[in-house]
This record gives structure tokens, sequence and C-alpha cells, in this order.
């Protein structure tokens, strides 16, 4: 079940939808929340497909759209940055939402998801961008996000002053991060720098390399989507929240 939301944000309104099983709608407030921050395409049906996916797991799922501050775009898909045009107007949004403009969001966020009916600390999953979002939110908001999972997610430990692995020290959450096996924008040299720093700041963490997944790999829409790669997905991500949040 989708719900379409407006939700006053840090500098303007952003849509967003929740997502809920059947039961968890009958039931108000007897199901945790998760924020899900979408990958660079933006919201579409392949990730609201997922984000019912997550709720028919039991839990009320939100699905913001970072990218609010640009107004109307797209729509693109898994496959846009194929195209020269879209690919410009991707990374115009892309660049110009910064780690912290979302860290503000996720603030109105948390809100959203609790006025929804969604029941104590929450859990955060991202991909691509969105993997650092939601690690970004699990420092930031230590007291009302208990864990976060990130898959392909790009720039975790990056030299940017805002890369999520320099927040370790306030994460006291669990994490979970989903490589793919070949990824550009999260080679090995960064993962051993995030391993590092979660470790260093006793952050309970495991990094699972997908060997032979590409970027992208567990999004349907995406050219590289891998069935058997997403199922593995699934699998750990529902068994993390499961444990984290139930």
């Amino acid at each position: 079940m989708k719900q379409d939301i407006e939700i006053s944000a840090a500098d303007g309104t952003a849509k967003a939808s929740i997502f809920r099983s059947d039961i968890s709608a009958e039931v108000a407030g007897a199901a945790p929340g998760v924020i899900l921050y979408m990958d660079a395409m933006g919201p579409r049906d392949s990730l609201y497909g997922m984000a019912q996916q997550l709720a028919d797991a039991g839990y009320i799922v939100l699905l913001p759209d970072l990218f609010y501050r640009f107004g109307a775009y797209g729509p693109f898909s898994g496959n846009s940055f194929s195209n020269e045009a879209h690919r410009a107007e991707i990374l115009k949004m892309l660049h110009g939402t910064s780690q912290e403009m979302t860290k503000n969001d996720t603030a109105a966020f948390l809100d959203a998801l609790a006025s929804a009916g969604a029941q104590g600390p929450v859990g955060t999953v991202g991909y691509c961008m969105g993997g650092a979002r939601a690690l970004t939110a699990l420092a930031s908001y230590p007291d009302r996000v208990a864990s976060a999972a990130s898959f392909h997610g790009g720039n975790l430990a990056s030299d940017a002053e805002d890369s999520p692995h320099r927040l370790a020290d306030k994460m006291k959450g669990r994490v979970y991060i989903g490589v793919a096996g070949v990824d550009n924008s999260f080679p090995p040299e960064q993962s051993t720098r995030l391993e590092e720093a979660l470790r260093t700041s006793g952050v309970d963490h495991v990094i699972e390399n997908y060997v032979g997944m590409a970027h992208g790999w567990t999004v349907p829409d995406h050219g590289v989507y891998n069935e058997a790669g997403a199922d593995r997905h699934w699998k750990r991500l529902l068994t993390f929240f499961d444990e984290t949040l139930n």
C-alpha cells in the first residue's frame, strides 16, 4: 500500500511516499520504520517496488525525494546515465544535494515516519548515493536511528570532508555494507579506510563483498541488475533489520 505525502523539509516541500503492508495499514503503530534513501535516478516504479517489498516484510517505509530542491525532473530509470542529457541533469542534482542537506532533511523524514505510526528507533537503507545518506543518518540521529545499511553506496570513505567514515565515532547502532565486486565509486582503498574507521570506533558492522556484482545490481530497472545477487541482498537486509529493529 503506497501513500503519497508531502514533507516540510529543511529547504522546502519534499515529495515522499509511505509504504505499508496490508497488516500494518490496519494496525497503526504496529511496525518499526525504515527510511529508504534513493539512488541518483530518483523515486520511480523500480524503487517503489523495493520499498513495498520491504514494507511487506513488516515495516513502515518512507521513500523521500532527496532532489526536491530542483523541482520537477525526469522521469529517469536505472539506465539514464547512458543518455548524455539525462546524465548531465542527474549529476547537477547529485552534486547540488550535499550530505549536510540530506542530514538536515532527515529530521523531518524521521518525524514523518513517526506521524505515519512507526514505532521505536528506525532503520535506514540506501542505494548508490543513498548509501552515504543512510550512514550519515545513523551518526547524526543516534537516538532515533538504530541501524544503517548501504548497497553499492559510493564514496563512503572518500577524502571529502563530509565522507561518512569520518562520523564513525558518532555511530551507536549497527552497520551493514554490501559492496559491488568492482565499483569505481567505492574502490578497495575506501573499503579498507571505512573498515578501519568503524572498527577503531567500536561500531558493530559487516562489510560484505558481492563478487561478480556491478554497481546497481540490486535495482530491477538497472542494466546490471542481477536477480541472484538481488535475492541475496534481500536476505541480508531483512535479517539485518529483523535483528536491529524487532
